[in-house]
This record gives C-alpha cells, sequence and structure tokens, in this order.
C-alpha cells in the first residue's frame, strides 16, 4: 500500500494522528507527506502538536519523494491549505485511485464546513465539480442526522508513542482543566468553583490554552495525577481529553458524545457519562471519590479498552474496513 498523505501545515489532531497511524500500518516508505510537513519529522513541537511526529525520518523524508505508483489519495485536513495543494493535482490523479478525505474540523453542519470559518467555502465545490470524493471519514459525526453510504464517523484516538513515563501519585481529586468554549464548560466550571479540591488544582474559569500551567508531556503527567478527570464538549463534540483520559488509564466522567463514535466507551464499564443538564456532576464526583476500587476498576478497564479500539494504528483499520464494507475488496 502506497499512500499520497496531501496535509496541511496547521494544527489539526485527526489529520497527525491519521498520518502516523498510516506509517505505523504500512511502513514510513509507503506514505509520502505532500508537502513535506516539519512537525512530521523535525522533533520540535511538544505535546499535543507533535501527535504526528516520526523518529529518525529527517533524512530518509527528503528522499522519500516519489509519487508513482500510488494506491491512495488521502486529504488529511479540511483546510484551505490542504484543500489548494490538492486541487493542483487532481487533474493528474488517475480515476482509478481512491481518494479519501480525513474531515477532521470541529463543525458538525456538514462536511469540510470549517471551510466556510476560514472564509473559503467555495473550495470543496470546485473539488467537487471537477470530481467526487471516493470515501470521507469525518471526526463530528452527528448522531440521528443522515450521511451519504461513503460517509463515516472518524473521532480522534491516541497515539502511544507520545505517552511520557507516568507516575502514580493522585494528588488531585478533580478537575477539568479547559478553555471555556462551549456554554456546557462555563456551566461546569460554575458548580466545580467551590467543590472539592478544584480552586487550588486549577480547575477554575478564564483559563487561555496559550497559559495553560500544565503544558506537553507534563499535561499528561498531570491529568495521570487525577483521582477523576471530567470531559466537556468544546468547539467540536470531540475533544483530545475524551480520548487521553483513559489512554493514559485514567477515571473520567464525561458528558455523552453527540456524535456516532465506534467502539465507544461504555457507561459503568470504562467511563462514566454524567446527566446532559449536569444535574449529577456533583453527586457522581463524590461517589467516585469515596469508592476507589470501582473508580480505578474503571479506568483500569479504559486503558484496556483503549488500546484495543482507540489507537492512531486501530483508527486506519478502522477506515480500510469502513472502505472494504462498501467496496468488497
Amino acid at each position: 500500500m502506497k499512500i499520497l498523505f496531501i496535509n496541511s501545515q496547521s494544527a489539526d489532531y485527526v489529520q497527525d494522528l491519521t498520518y502516523s497511524g498510516l506509517v505505523k500500518k504500512f511502513g514510513f516508505k509507503n506514505i509520502i507527506d505532500y508537502n513535506w510537513n516539519k512537525k512530521y519529522h523535525v522533533p520540535y513541537k511538544k505535546y499535543p502538536k507533535n501527535i504526528g511526529y516520526i523518529s529518525n525520518s529527517f533524512f530518509p523524508s527528503l528522499l522519500n519523494r516519489n509519487i508513482q505508483d500510488i494506491d491512495y489519495i488521502f486529504i488529511g485536513s479540511s483546510k484551505v491549505d490542504c484543500f489548494e495543494r490538492y486541487l493542483e493535482i487532481i487533474d493528474k490523479i488517475p480515476s482509478s485511485i481512491p481518494v479519501v478525505l480525513i474531515d477532521g474540523g470541529d463543525r458538525g453542519d456538514g462536511i469540510a464546513y470549517d471551510l466556510d470559518s476560514y472564509g473559503r467555502p467555495e473550495l470543496i465545490e470546485k473539488i467537487f465539480n471537477k470530481r467526487p470524493i471516493d470515501y470521507i471519514f469525518t471526526r463530528e459525526y452527528i448522531i440521528g442526522k443522515t450521511y451519504e453510504k461513503n460517509i463515516f464517523p472518524l473521532p480522534m484516538s491516541f497515539n502511544y508513542d507520545r505517552l511520557p513515563i507516568l507516575d502514580y501519585n493522585l494528588k488531585y481529586d478533580v478537575s477539568f482543566w479547559a478553555v471555556e468554549s462551549h456554554d456546557i464548560r462555563v456551566q461546569a466550571l460554575d458548580i466545580l468553583q467551590d467543590k472539592f479540591d478544584c480552586k487550588s488544582n486549577g480547575t477554575e474559569r478564564n483559563q487561555k490554552f496559550s497559559k495553560y500551567k500544565r503544558k506537553g508531556e507534563e499535561y499528561l503527567r498531570e491529568l495521570h495525577r487525577c483521582k477523576i478527570v471530567l470531559n466537556f464538549r468544546g468547539g467540536g463534540w470531540d475533544t483530545m481529553r475524551y480520548w487521553e483520559t483513559p489512554a493514559i488509564g485514567r477515571f473520567m466522567i464525561s458528558q455523552k458524545p453527540g456524535i456516532v463514535i465506534p467502539d465507544n466507551y461504555r457507561d459503568e464499564k470504562e467511563i462514566i457519562f454524567c446527566k446532559d443538564d449536569l444535574s449529577d456532576l456533583v453527586d457522581l464526583c463524590s461517589y467516585y471519590l469515596k469508592h476507589d476500587k470501582k473508580r480505578e476498576n474503571i479506568a483500569k478497564n479504559a486503558l484496556e479498552y483503549t488500546k484495543r479500539y482507540h489507537t492512531d494504528e486501530k483508527r486506519i483499520e478502522y477506515i480500510f474496513n469502513s472502505i472494504t464494507s462498501l467496496t468488497g475488496k
């Protein structure tokens, strides 16, 4: 399998996780990033902006530019620069080569609707007028919404290559370290402001991502020191925290996502889902702070379940199984 991976230079977690998963599944020499993406080959970014980084790939990547005999084209993102790159070569792609779009944007209004936010909504029409995209995988695949049969859900995942050394020092009770990118986050932070150890651990209003106290690998280490991690939607339903917390073996209480997640975590087995109005949030936190064994068993189950279903490589298996379900090949 040889894949031309058209990518955006901007941060896009689903794109980067797809790239790292493809490299693990098919080998570095078989995945050609177009254009060459510095953050995939040079370790200059901190977590989570380094989740697509492939170690020891800098010099080989400069030589690995042969785009002959391609089996698939992947459009890795619905960002403007990614679509512009695809339009540069669209007329040169034989009709026999399938094209896959990875739409990792926040908006669930439709496919590649983030282009509207960037002021370039005409790009998707230009592409479809030239050639339909064969298979589309979208992060915000809304529950109850009807999609064409070639459109599939594709939430984020976790790249275990980015896992730092962790300790088992449970120093925080309840944490939700997040920017207020949705009203429910504001509501949750208002509820929590005088509860548990939230005020002392930094679970507070008016945070900014650029000024986070916990950054890079230290963020994951600190997350692992929490007895209970909370999760609520941001600009999109799918959040990094939703995958990071179980991936490192920690216990999570979450708002139930409004998107389709294949093999999603199961309530009271790998996760605890709170009510949509958050009316039971404090009671759930209190209960699981008192019941250590039950809480830690759920956290352990979540770790095992993540490795079974929700790594970057497992997402690639899912993508090609979904394509096979349509083609029979």
